[in-house]
């Protein structure tokens, strides 16, 4: 028995290349890892936070210096004026500072007890300020002819403020309100109930649309390659657009479909499709299934086409239906497709907003939980409430995800 002599590599040789590899991929797995974990993290932590839109600018102070009384000669007085105000109404900003340089022209009768000065530079220790907080800081002054000639003015030495304030925004002080907000009281189990039957409808819809159009054009004949262009059609159309046609077209005034249903005499007046429940939900859906089932069709034809053929023929041979052949034959070599599809497909309609904003703005009981998000964060201001929401839809796809992985996807092989 010959022993095998091939050369092996070396220990050290295998930890430098995977070094060397590892130090390849790091600078593409620091970067898709910052856009992912950054703004997820970033949403868990604003979620925990009673926040309002308000809230995103931390409290800072506020001054507003100018001269009042109008002085005419040399030898007046004035008042020079700083107006002063807390830009938070609920936050404080503790050891507020106020400096300024006194312009050439003007000199202090009476300064105030909190304030110095030193030569020309004013300084007053505001104290701490509490949310809302406003005030007029006076100081008496007399107007020499240099400041009437125009030579400085207030404007060139504006007055500063500075101060230390806790911004909510990054402190380490974190609440449950949000939660409690969005859990309380039947709406949320009512936005959430049509969310899922906006996502499921609307998944099932598109993979049943896309695979009778995978159907249709899976055979050769003239002019295919134009009926795969318009069957293209709602997917690359800019969304805008066709929602606004769909809009326009089931207007319940001067739209097409009712006037077409009245003639026929299906109707005996007018529908207000994307206005009332719970047509308004199942015409949202609808629009859902027409717009994405090219999706669901390129693939399922890409796979179709692959599929050996030696199958069909001699599934005639034995005198199978083409529904047997269909059911029998290609479903299962479409399952691992169609499984796919409904998880990508599951995914991006239950994340989906602009179609439903733009057709009912969430209005008729169409409100999803991608509308929540938005109506929470910036109808209503709060911000906090708005992120909790995405959190609890990251946590249902988390759910659904497992749930794909644990039982469906084994069932289908993949």
């Amino acid at each position: 028995m010959t022993a095998n002599t091939a050369p092996k590599t070396t220990g050290p040789l295998l930890r430098a290349e995977a070094r060397l590899a590892w130090g390849l991929l790091f600078p593409t797995i620091f970067s898709v890892s910052m856009v992912v974990i950054l703004p997820l993290f970033a949403i868990f932590w604003i979620s925990f936070k009673p926040i309002e839109l308000a809230d995103l600018r931390a409290p800072s102070p506020v001054v507003r210096e100018d001269i009042r009384g109008n002085p005419e000669k040399s030898g007046d007085t004035a008042i020079l004026r700083y107006r002063l105000r807390n830009s938070s109404q609920d936050s404080q900003i503790s050891g507020v500072t106020l400096r300024d340089t006194l312009p050439a022209g003007l000199s202090i009768v009476e300064l105030d007890p909190r304030c110095q000065l030193a030569g020309a530079e004013l300084t007053c220790d505001l104290g701490d300020w509490p949310g809302g907080f406003r005030e007029q800081l006076k100081i008496p002054v007399t107007v020499d002819q240099l400041y009437l000639d125009g030579g400085i003015k207030l404007k060139d030495s504006p007055a500063q403020l500075t101060g230390t304030s806790e911004n909510i925004l990054t402190n380490f002080s974190f609440s449950t309100e949000n939660f409690a907000r969005i859990f309380d009281g039947s709406e949320f189990w009512h936005v959430l109930w049509v969310t899922l039957f906006y996502t499921i409808f609307g998944t099932i819809g598109a993979l049943v649309v896309g695979l009778f159009a995978a159907l249709l054009l899976n055979k050769s004949f003239k002019g295919q390659g134009i009926m795969r262009g318009l069957y293209l059609f709602p997917y690359v159309a800019p969304v805008i657009a066709v929602a606004f046609t769909w809009v326009m077209l089931f207007d319940p005034f001067s739209g097409s479909a009712n006037a077409l249903l009245i003639q026929m005499g299906v109707s005996s007046g007018p529908i207000n499709f994307f206005g009332q429940r719970p047509l308004a939900l199942i015409m949202v859906t609808v629009f859902e299934i027409w717009r994405y089932f090219p999706l669901s069709f390129l693939f399922i034809l890409a796979r179709m086409q692959s599929i050996d053929h030696d199958m069909y023929e001699a599934a005639d041979m034995d005198g199978a239906s083409p529904f047997q052949k269909f059911w029998y034959l290609s479903m299962p070599q479409l399952l691992g497709i169609l499984s796919v599809l409904f998880l990508l497909r599951f995914i991006w309609t239950f994340n989906k907003f602009d179609d439903i904003f733009l057709l009912t703005g969430g209005n008729a009981g169409t409100r999803t939980l991608t509308v929540n998000v938005y109506e929470q964060a910036f109808a209503v201001s709060n911000i906090g409430a708005g992120a909790a929401v995405a959190v609890v839809i990251f946590g249902c796809l988390i759910v659904f995800s497992l749930f794909f992985f644990r039982f469906i996807s084994r069932e289908e092989g993949l």
